[in-house]
């Protein structure tokens, strides 16, 4: 019996001593109720310079704690801040006043609460500010506040519930706009004493601007002036306007088969509950197809931020805007055999329209821009290579076309081409000879079928040799002038007198062309006739690259092929002249 008495009174005793341990957690956990979450790190207040302020510690929200559970510091210092009430800085009742703030108070504050094993901090950051200039307010300090147009509005002068007279009466607030009194005025403002606030009936973009209030606080028989100043900016309520689609439009849109496409339906309305809904075939979308999902909202917008709005003209800034929307997560050649419709119903009358899926147009741009760069490509190819083989080009169609394209209108002329080449008769026989009665004639005469008056061959003796020369001249198409290197050959005798007569006359003759051609390579041209030099700088000189054997007198050289490119077009002579031997140039 002893045992079980002495068990229970243990037991007690165990249960008592539990609960005083526990005591201290119960009694946290009823202080830790009065924390709130801090909404701010640091919080900001502000006030304008020679008027009073409160400021309230934001982690203290129920007035239970013991004054001495919450106190107020400079930041930096140890040191409390005064309770007496009497100091221009003080705190009371839980509050940090400043009666009146001055500049230099603008700085950092700290609240700390305490409780039995939990303390929490927060700082305040306290703007003493003054009005700008000509103003009785700082553009920077002021509460932002917004009302709807074609609302009641109402502007709250804030933060007053601090400053109540000595009798615990609220003090009369006066209002100003822009500094200025008198405008409660307007029938549509309507003072709420109350509430400290003023009421706007309709209020309209006119009604946008800055409002003061002000108040006098009195405290231990001085008056200081509590002033707050409000910016009310007005919204644009949307205009009630009659629905209508802002797309579709009754349009196609191109998607390639196999891609996903939205297909999303607008209307403009500012009526709730006015939502269009898509069909095809005459039924629901998504009873039509189960892989169509269709998605209806609604929003209010500016539709200066839609594209397909980019049409449309005069309408508002803001409207509310319904919709529908389906995914085709991925079109099938079905799709394209289908118009979407989009209804809507609006009153008595329903409004519909569509969207027609086609497959794009085949892009031919990277097939024209290709064709075109290979055109242009083919065509500097072709200039090219015309640059480089224009000679046989041209001569190829002279002996296989040129036969062709049937007799030519006569132009009158007998020879194809006069013949000039300088002689010296003291000296014997020249190259310019060899080349000019015997090489030229074999090759333009025996070989292509040429015929040339070659001066000091075909001329007859006795004849007048400039009338000769300018009359055979006028009677060829061309004018080949030989060249050798040695100014001697071109000194003033009658022979060369002659020679620079005639191709003086050559040159003025309209459609006769001269040819020159240089035996040797001539270095400077500068003890040349004028004449000579003249042809030389506007039409050049073709160069004699070969010897005077045998295989030089082909006319498939390159040499011959560009006397012949400069010669008029003609016929090949028959073969049976091609292997006539040349007149013995030693022969009387």
């Amino acid at each position: 019996m002893e045992n079980s008495l002495q068990q229970k009174m243990t037991s007690v005793f165990l249960f008592v001593s539990l609960l005083i341990l526990l005591m201290p957690l119960f009694s946290a956990g009823t202080y830790l109720e009065i924390f709130k979450p801090e909404e701010c790190i640091i919080c900001d207040y502000f006030v304008l310079v020679g008027e009073p302020t409160a400021i309230s510690c934001p982690v203290h929200t129920l007035p239970v704690l013991p004054p001495d559970n919450l106190t107020w510091y400079k930041n930096g210092s140890a040191t409390p801040i005064t309770t007496e009430r009497d100091a221009r800085i003080h705190q009371r009742e839980g509050l940090l006043w400043f009666i009146p703030a001055m500049l230099e108070d603008s700085g950092l504050y700290e609240c700390v609460v305490r409780s039995l094993n939990h303390s929490n901090k927060k700082t305040i950051n306290l703007s003493v500010f003054k009005n700008d200039n000509g103003l009785c307010f700082n553009g920077k300090m002021k509460f932002e506040q917004k009302v709807m147009s074609r609302n009641t509005g109402k502007i709250i002068c804030p933060d007053l519930e601090y400053f109540k007279g000595e009798d615990n009466d609220q003090p009369e607030v006066y209002w100003y706009k822009e500094c200025k009194p008198g405008f409660l005025e307007d029938k549509r403002l309507v003072l709420a004493e109350s509430e400290n606030a003023v009421l706007i009936h309709n209020v309209s973009v006119q009604d946008r601007g800055n409002y003061t209030c002000r108040m006098v606080y009195t405290y231990m028989g001085k008056q200081y002036n509590v002033s707050r100043t409000m910016s009310l900016e007005v919204k644009e309520r949307p205009v009630q306007m009659r629905p209508e689609f802002i797309y579709p439009k009754n349009n196609t849109i191109q998607v390639e088969l196999g891609s996903h496409v939205v297909m999303e339906c607008n209307i403009s309305s500012g009526i709730n509950g006015l939502i269009p809904f898509w069909q095809v075939n005459d039924e629901d979308v998504d009873s039509f197809d189960t892989t169509y999902r269709e998605q209806f909202y609604d929003f209010f917008t500016d539709i200066s931020f839609l594209p397909f709005f980019n049409d449309r003209k005069g309408m508002p800034h803001g409207v509310a805007v319904s919709g529908t929307k389906f995914n085709i997560s991925k079109v099938e050649v079905k799709d394209y055999a289908h118009k979407f419709f989009c209804h809507f119903t609006y009153g008595s009358q329903h409004f519909t329209a569509y969207i027609k899926l086609e497959r794009p147009a085949q892009n031919i741009q990277g097939y024209l821009i290709g064709g075109g760069v290979s055109l242009v490509s083919l065509v500097f190819l072709i200039l090219f290579i015309y640059k480089i083989f224009k000679i046989d080009i041209v001569l190829w169609y002279w002996d296989s076309c040129h036969r062709f394209l049937g007799k030519k209108v006569s132009d009158g002329k007998i020879y194809d081409a006069y013949i000039l080449y300088p002689r010296n008769r003291e000296r014997g026989l020249y190259s310019s000879d060899i080349f000019a009665l015997k090489i030229l004639p074999e090759v333009l005469e025996r070989q292509c079928g040429y015929n040339l008056f070659i001066f000091g061959r075909d001329d007859l003796p006795g004849e007048a040799v400039i009338s000769t020369a300018d009359e055979k001249i006028r009677q060829s198409r061309r004018v080949i002038v030989v060249l050798v290197p040695e100014p001697s050959c071109y000194s003033v005798t009658e022979d060369v007198s002659e020679k620079h007569l005639a191709m003086y006359n050559a040159l003025i003759q309209d459609g006769i062309k001269v040819i020159l051609i240089e035996l040797e390579k001539i270095q400077d041209y500068a003890d040349m006739p004028e004449a000579i030099k003249y042809i030389k700088q506007k039409h050049g000189a073709i160069r004699w690259k070969g010897d005077f054997s045998e295989r030089s007198h082909s006319a498939s050289t390159r040499f011959w092929k560009e006397v012949r490119y400069h010669m008029p077009p003609r016929k090949n002579a028959p073969s049976s002249q091609l292997h006539l031997l040349p007149r013995d140039l030693n022969s009387p």
